[in-house]
């Protein structure tokens, strides 16, 4: 079993004439495909809408695809408020879950009309403080504490979270809520990270649709909606099973007629906040191999680096390598491909068995979509790659200009860097 790229070495030498390695590029006829097939999946629910975690990957050229299947933008701060609104993207169509949130941000994410998300029971007078009335629409982030299991396999450890409010806080929250004026409530809860069953969402769902009915009964508050967040992973190793989104969605489906049907909330919205799932597997990052180490170990050295796809030195994360051209021989090498950072840890893999890599062969390493160029910094005066799109015509449009050094000192302005040099 293995993963194979969505561009051919034939495909790169020709896009690096007019933009060098290191790069991101995203594909776009998948990315279509996979958000026709979520909203297919939960069709039965008349009020459903994927708001795109816009942390995942913030720009707006990806964004203004998944727009065309009704997706709204999920935002966790003040510029990613920023961008949904100057995208046209306003009001209940930007959903703001933020946590420790600066007064100017809930300020701002009020003004323009988006569903507020709090993350903390003590946020409600904070809030009110800020804007005064409260919005007609909130909601409230829930926290169960303890661990999350599906059957007998731990899932992820919500107790130790920082998000949340506990069970008797979210009661305790829609009571203040209610008395303050506030109309309409939704619930979210994040309780599991990529996972890759089928099993989590309809798990999840059961939950969440049980504690909207406790709610209801004993707060008297209208469940305007219930947002499952995140959580449905995707398969970085090519040994993992894909999610089925038809699976998926049929089993929040049943749930959702098991347990809100019969109380009479069949009205109740089903909402989703999906990153990774919407956006990892259709974006490579594209790197060429310029130099070979042999020490005590065999060294591939790359033009990219931690700053170009920080998750493998900062969680020890796996992303696939397709070496392109040699999809086909055999892995018999085993290689530490690394970056050029003063840290150790800045490495895609360790000890991955690959095929024979020469100097110039171009990398394409897998399902960086989402959190890849996002997570990107500038340590050692790195500089961050461009973006570009793989149009499903086969052209190539640039989304994003790589950055210059330019960027990098436009922050001092109080200095005169800018005569020093010519950018």
């Amino acid at each position: 079993m293995g993963k194979k790229p969505f561009v051919t070495k034939e495909q790169i030498e020709e896009i690096v004439k007019q933009y060098p390695t290191p790069f991101h590029i995203y594909d776009e006829k998948g990315m279509r495909e996979n958000a026709k097939a979520l909203k297919e999946a939960f069709a039965w629910n008349p009020g459903f809408k994927e708001y795109f975690a816009v942390k995942a990957t913030p720009n707006p050229y990806l964004i203004n695809i998944l727009r065309e299947y009704g997706c709204g933008c999920d935002c966790s701060s003040y510029t990613e408020l920023m961008l949904s609104e100057a995208m046209g993207v306003k009001g209940e169509d930007i959903m703001f879950s933020s946590n420790e949130t600066p007064a100017e941000e809930y300020e701002y994410a009020n003004r323009i009309g988006a569903i507020i998300n709090l993350d903390d029971i003590t946020h409600i007078n904070f809030l009110e403080k800020i804007v005064g009335k409260l919005p007609e629409t909130i909601s409230c982030r829930y926290n169960p504490g303890g661990v999350f299991k599906i059957s007998t396999d731990i899932m992820d450890n919500p107790g130790d979270a920082k998000y949340g409010m506990t069970t008797e806080q979210i009661f305790e929250a829609f009571r203040i809520l209610k008395e303050k004026g506030v109309k309409k409530f939704g619930i979210h809860s994040f309780l599991a990270s990529n996972t890759v069953t089928n099993e989590y969402y309809p798990t999840l769902a059961k939950q969440l649709f049980e504690l909207a009915v406790e709610l209801k009964k004993k707060t008297g508050v209208e469940i305007a909606f219930i947002n499952l967040s995140g959580g449905i992973g995707i398969p970085y190793r090519p040994e993992q099973e894909k999610n089925d989104i038809y699976v998926i969605g049929e089993g929040v489906r049943k749930a959702f007629e098991e347990v809100l049907v019969p109380e009479g909330m069949g009205d109740v919205s089903i909402y989703t906040e999906l990153g990774r799932y919407m956006m990892a597997p259709y974006g490579h990052l594209v790197t060429r191999a310029i130099h070979e180490k042999h020490t005590h170990k065999e060294y591939i050295g790359c033009d990219a680096c931690a700053v170009n796809l920080m998750r493998p030195a900062m969680y020890g994360a796996y992303h696939h390598i397709t070496v392109l051209g040699k999809e086909e021989d055999e892995c018999n090498k085993v290689y530490d491909v690394v970056g050029s950072l003063c840290e150790n840890n800045d490495k895609f893999a360790i000890d991955r068995k690959l095929p024979q890599i020469d100097k110039g062969d171009y990398l394409v390493i897998h399902d960086t979509g989402a959190h890849g160029y996002a997570m990107g910094y500038n340590y050692n005066g790195k500089l961050k790659s461009a973006e570009l799109l793989l149009k499903e015509d086969g052209s190539v449009e640039l989304i994003r200009r790589a950055e210059t050094p330019k960027d990098y000192f436009a922050t001092f302005d109080n200095l005169d860097i800018y005569g020093k040099f010519k950018f």
